[in-house]
């Protein structure tokens, strides 16, 4: 199936996405801006999607070689031509998390990791139809394989950052640590100071030392008194 195509300008690239398909939203704005990237390094996207993290990411750094992995075939096509079109470095592997280790039999490849993930447990939270389901539903991948995949493929020091439901922080932190990845830096977004926080932005470290650092909560509506 192809949905109606349209391009989304961001900054020097241009970003080809489909009705039907994820589309460019607010937490992977606020993922990109959040992971620490220095020029040249390499990243991979689990879970890429059409390749928004990967271009919004190329905003801040050049040189950037931008890979990823993508379970839906129609995704992972577009997400590799958005990088050929706009003359990026990388490649887009269609397939699941769970064969991570036999397209990259070596590990430690790259610097940074980067994921927006499924956030609801299977048959939990609000989902979708069709495509956007699994993007939103861990049916066909877990918590457990994000942290595993982004363990094997990060050097020692290597970054993974993602974007998590809060009500979920357990899992998350024991799936990180599980994968030998070290929560080390975390921001929690929310509406406004009466809106609990939905969405937190966590980046860990492989094999890095314990010690969180817990910064400033990131609110992204208008101030209460400004709401109608």
């Amino acid at each position: 199936m192809t949905g109606r195509e349209t391009i989304e300008e961001l900054g020097g690239y241009r970003l080809r996405q489909r009705s039907h398909l994820p589309k460019l939203g607010t937490d992977s704005n606020q993922l990109s801006q959040f992971a620490t990237l220095h020029a040249r390094e390499k990243v991979c996207d689990l879970g890429c999607g059409v390749g928004v993290l990967g271009l919004l990411l190329a905003q801040r750094r050049e040189g950037l070689t931008l890979d990823g992995i993508e379970l839906v075939a129609e995704s992972a096509a577009l997400a590799a031509e958005n990088l050929r079109e706009n003359g990026l470095q990388g490649q887009v592997i269609h397939g699941v998390l769970r064969d991570c280790r036999r397209w990259f039999p070596t590990p430690g490849g790259y610097q940074l990791v980067v994921s927006n993930p499924p956030y609801f447990a299977p048959h939990t939270g609000k989902t979708a139809d069709g495509v956007r389901a699994a993007a939103r539903s861990e049916e066909t991948c877990t918590v457990e394989d994000v942290c595993a995949a982004a363990g094997w493929l990060l050097r020692t020091g290597g970054r993974f950052a993602l974007c998590y439901r809060s009500e979920r922080l357990a899992a998350l932190f024991a799936a990180l640590q599980k994968s030998g990845l070290e929560p080390k830096r975390m921001q929690l977004i929310q509406h406004s100071a009466v809106h609990p926080p939905k969405v937190a932005l966590v980046e860990a470290v492989r094999l890095g030392r314990p010690g969180l650092k817990v910064l400033p909560t990131l609110f992204v509506g208008a101030p209460p008194a400004e709401r109608k």
